[in-house]
Parts: structure tokens; C-alpha cells; sequence
């Protein structure tokens, strides 16, 4: 009978609204946010982000009171930027970031999520501009995150993990390297998706390995191969792909994720690691089953 792998006691596992198809604030075919904490608790899992502000309750003293009945904690905020764009935008996304901020800061998390803006819109696929940035947008990539790390560190105590993004200009293996070497490691570490990693053509256990002291916080999700390979072919926007199936449940997809955990592991530091399936839209019974067999899952690679 084969042997159980070691337990992985620098991982904490969590989930996240994404995992029950949620992706704005407001939408009819999302799951309530109620709904959701109390099948996330269900399904064993103890940890949470808050997901697209304004879908939990943004009242802190509620917010604590929901989900420290259901034995829940809140690992991280997640935030929305445009830094390409250079100064001109910064007064507008720290309008966005400090809210989120202060609610993340509020829950007792340490940690905020910052994913890229898209170049083509992630529901309906428009394009909304180049998909390649030239050297000065670039600059002020680098710079306006860097800003935005020592800022949000230093006013909310929070530490920024940037979150390679399919439709991002943050996306490949090649884009990833040149962020993280344009980026001051005290300022910005990295939130490593392994599926938007692998979507985008990146191996994660290479990722980890070289970049090891850049990563900061673990999004865990598989893709389907074969629906990669069609989505590809056809040039089809992520919105689209993710509502053909291009990210599935665990372990039927890529990577796997057992080796990627050891790598993480190995990492000698406290990591946490969020479920997430994008599977929007999607029905509201669906999540429940497919996070109770994703939890039994990594139980079996050493996360218990």
C-alpha cells in the first residue's frame, strides 16, 4: 500500500469566492455570499480571501461575526490595477486599493492581491488595448507597484503579491522574470497561480525554484489540457475559455499539484495556499461537491 506523503506544515490551505463561480461584486448567476461562507466551512477548509470587494459584507464588525461563527479567517484582499499606465492612475487606484486594504487589514489578514488589468475584457473578450507593453510602460510597471507595495505596507501593514494573470501583461514565463527583475523584492512578491501559470505556457516547480525568494502567497487550480489546446488555437479571450472548462478540478488537469506543493514546501517559509477553480458562470449546486473532493484531494499530497 503506498505511503502517505510528509505533511506540508508551512502550507495553509484555503478557498476563495472564485471557487464557487464568483467574480464581481454583483451578479445573478453568482452564488450569495452567505451561501458561499457557509459551504466553503462545509467543505473543510478554514481559510478565505474576501474576493471582488463589495460581495461580502464590507462592514468589518459584521464581517468578523459571520465568519468567526463559521470558523473562518481571512488570509488576503484582492485588488485591481492599471500601473502601466504611470502616475495619471495613481490617485484613482489607491482610491480603490485603500478600501480594500483597510477591510483586509481589518480582518486580521496580512496580505493583498494584485492582479493586472486586463487588455481585453475578461466577460465579454473586447480588446481594450495592446496586448504588449513598450519599455516606459514597463518603467512604470516597476515603479507604480513598487510604490504601491512600500504604501500599502506601510499605512495597512499589508504586503502586496503581484498575480500573474491570463489576458495580463503579466502572463508568461518571460513577462513573469522581466517583472520580477525590473521589482524590488522588500516592495513586491509574487502571488503564483499555478493555473494561469500553466495557461500561460509557465512551469510553476521551475518557478519556484528559480524565483524562490520572490513568492509569497500560492492560487492553486488545474488546467484542462485539451481545452487549452482548442482555446489557443482559436485565439479565445480567458471569459470565454474559462466558461468552455479550461480550468477543472483537481487532479484532472495540469500541473500537479503534489510537486509543486513539495517545492513550496521546501521554500523553508510560512505560505498560504487558495483553491481556485475560475469556473463563472456556473450552477449554484456545483461548487459544494467539487471543493469537497478538491479538499480530499490535498489531504492526500500532505496538506492536512
Amino acid at each position: 500500500m503506498a505511503s502517505s506523503p510528509p505533511a506540508l506544515t508551512r502550507i495553509r490551505l484555503g478557498s476563495a469566492p472564485d471557487s464557487w463561480g464568483v467574480w464581481f461584486p454583483e451578479d445573478p448567476e453568482q452564488t450569495p455570499w452567505d451561501r458561499f461562507l457557509d459551504e466553503v466551512a462545509d467543505a473543510g477548509y478554514e481559510w478565505i480571501e474576501l474576493g471582488p470587494y463589495g460581495y461580502l459584507p464590507t462592514d468589518p464588525v459584521r464581517l468578523r461575526d459571520e465568519t468567526a461563527r463559521r470558523g473562518l479567517r481571512v488570509s488576503a484582499g484582492t485588488v485591481f490595477t492599471g500601473l502601466h499606465h504611470g502616475p495619471a492612475v495613481w490617485d484613482a487606484t489607491w482610491e480603490h486599493v485603500s478600501q480594500i486594504a483597510a477591510l483586509t487589514q481589518a480582518m486580521g489578514a496580512g496580505h493583498l492581491v494584485v492582479i493586472p488589468s486586463f487588455w481585453r475584457d475578461d466577460k465579454t473578450g473586447a480588446v481594450l488595448e495592446d496586448a504588449e507593453l513598450d519599455a516606459g510602460q514597463w518603467r512604470e510597471l516597476a515603479r507604480q507597484t513598487e510604490r504601491l507595495g512600500r504604501e500599502v505596507r506601510d499605512r495597512y501593514g499589508l504586503r502586496i503579491v503581484v498575480h500573474p494573470h491570463a489576458d495580463t501583461h503579466i502572463d508568461t514565463p518571460e513577462n513573469v522574470a522581466r517583472f520580477l527583475d525590473a521589482t524590488d523584492p522588500d516592495a513586491v512578491s509574487l502571488c503564483l497561480d499555478t493555473g494561469h501559470y500553466a495557461y500561460c505556457g509557465g512551469d510553476s516547480v521551475e518557478l519556484i525554484q528559480t524565483f524562490g525568494e520572490r513568492i509569497g502567497y500560492l492560487h492553486l487550480k488545474q488546467v484542462d489540457p485539451a481545452v487549452l489546446a482548442e482555446v489557443r488555437a482559436e485565439q479565445v479571450p480567458f471569459g470565454p475559455a474559462v466558461a468552455r472548462g479550461v480550468m477543472c478540478e483537481p487532479p484532472q488537469g495540469v500541473p500537479d499539484l503534489g510537486p509543486v506543493l513539495a517545492a513550496a514546501e521546501r521554500l523553508d517559509t510560512p505560505l498560504f495556499a487558495i483553491v481556485e477553480q475560475d469556473m463563472y458562470p456556473c450552477p449554484p449546486d456545483r461548487p459544494l461537491p467539487i471543493a469537497r473532493r478538491t479538499r480530499a484531494y490535498l489531504r492526500s499530497c500532505g496538506l492536512r
